[in-house]
Order: C-alpha cells, then sequence, then structure tokens
C-alpha cells in the first residue's frame, strides 16, 4: 500500500516536473517474473524507472539508508521499504553478494519485477563498465527468469556532484527486449558461465545507452580517479611550496 502511495505521490511529481520519456515499456512482462538490468548513472534511477512502470520493481540497496540513527534514520528507512527497496550489508563482497542474490530470489520466487545495477555502483564519469557476475547472472540461472536490459539516459545531468538544486530536463529510459539465458539453468556456478551472461547484458545495454564502454569495474575507476585527484592535489601543494615568496 505503502509503495502504491509513494508511486502516486514521488511518482506522479518526478513525471510532472521532469516529463521522462520512455521507449520499450511494451517489452515489461505484464505478470510473472523479470530482472530487469539497468546502467546506474545517478541515486534518482531507481526512482525514475519504478515512476514509468504499471508494475512494482524492487531494487537492493546499502543497508546504511536502513540503518541510521535518529528520526531521519527511521524516515529514510520508512522511505526506501515504501518506494520498494531492500537493504543488502555491503561490508563484505562476498557476503553482499550472497544476499543480493538471496534478495533477487525471494523476490522473483514471489513473481515479481527485480531490478539490479550489474556495475554494482554509480558510473563516476557517465561511462558504462564492467558488470559483475556474482550478483546478476546467478540470480538469473538460478531463477530462469528472464533479464530484461535497461537503460538510464541523462540522469547524471539532473544533479551532477556539488549541485543542491537539481536541473529540470527530460532524461530517458530504454527497455530492451527479454533476455532468455534458460540455457544455462543449473550452470550459475560456473565462473564462465556467470561472466558470459553478463557481458551479453552488458552489451545490449550499451546498445541501447550508446555509452562508451570501459572494461574495468566501476569500483575500479573510482579508485584511478581518487588517486589521480590526490596526485594532482599533493603536485598543486608541492608547486605553490617551491614558489618565490611562499
Amino acid at each position: 500500500m505503502f509503495y502504491g502511495v509513494m508511486k502516486l505521490t514521488l511518482g506522479g511529481s518526478l513525471k510532472l516536473a521532469f516529463k521522462p520519456w520512455v521507449e520499450g515499456l511494451e517489452n515489461i512482462p505484464k505478470e510473472g517474473p523479470a530482472i530487469l538490468a539497468s546502467n546506474h548513472l545517478s541515486f534518482s534511477d531507481s526512482f525514475f524507472l519504478p515512476a514509468v512502470l504499471d508494475r512494482k520493481v524492487t531494487f537492493i540497496a546499502k543497508a546504511e539508508y536502513f540503518t541510521s540513527p535518529g528520526v531521519k534514520g527511521k524516515l529514510t528507512a520508512a522511505f526506501f521499504k515504501g518506494v520498494g527497496q531492500l537493504p543488502v550489508d555491503r561490508s563484505g563482497a562476498r557476503g553482499a553478494g550472497e544476499a543480493a542474490v538471496k534478495s533477487g530470489l525471494e523476490v522473483l520466487a514471489r513473481g515479481e519485477l527485480f531490478g539490479i545495477y550489474p556495475e554494482g555502483t554509480r558510473s563516476p564519469d557517465g561511462r558504462l563498465y564492467r558488470g559483475k557476475p556474482g550478483g546478476l547472472a546467478r540470480v538469473a540461472l538460478a531463477s530462469g527468469a528472464p533479464v530484461i536490459p535497461v537503460a538510464m539516459i541523462d540522469t547524471e545531468k539532473i544533479q551532477p556532484p556539488g549541485k543542491v538544486v537539481p536541473k529540470l530536463m527530460s532524461p530517458g529510459i530504454r527497455i530492451g527486449k527479454p533476455l532468455d539465458f534458460s540455457r544455462y539453468h543449473g550452470m550459475e556456478n560456473d565462473r564462465f558461465i556467470l561472466r558470459s551472461v553478463t557481458d551479453e547484458v552488458m552489451y545490449e545495454i550499451m546498445k541501447l545507452s550508446g555509452q562508451e564502454y570501459v572494461d574495468i569495474y566501476a569500483t575500479a575507476a573510482k579508485r584511478q580517479i581518487a588517486e589521480a585527484k590526490k596526485q594532482a592535489e599533493e603536485a598543486e601543494k608541492a608547486a605553490k611550496q617551491h614558489r618565490p615568496g611562499s
């Protein structure tokens, strides 16, 4: 009931203010389980996609959103539960992966839609990064549910880092045709199959989104960006120390 209320209020407000466009809605099944595998450009992706769908979609979110103390923490937890997100503890990579798989299978067993971001985190620069096989592929092979590739378009431009007021613009959503991996059923422990399935899905997302593909994980890219920024700051600091009069 709360999901319906949130969809009507928040979802309605998002559609009214930002007017997102969508292509391929006919590829979402009217009933039965399915996995929505999307690129991840912005925090708002988990709100825009449900806003344009008639069916409920459940995503996983980091556990911190559900465990923060105080009134604000409780309101945040209620909000994320209300918009159909499930907590997953990401403190341990293996434990987080197992929790994501378990959550996904439970959602699909109820005949519902399960949303997942194969990149594992938001893109740091708008490009599409290598998908992690531990969640998406394992859930797909264990459940037998079809995988529907989804491309979020321009959502990262609505509220770039450092911007408080969002930019009113129309982001896009492209939904691809369902991918059937039933031929691999029961092979969810074969890492080569998991890699192959994940790469096939990422290729379809790339075609839908038009993003440049980078064959490394987004988490590694973020570390590289942070390290480059740190080195640049240290170099600038050293240069200032050696300037005349400093």
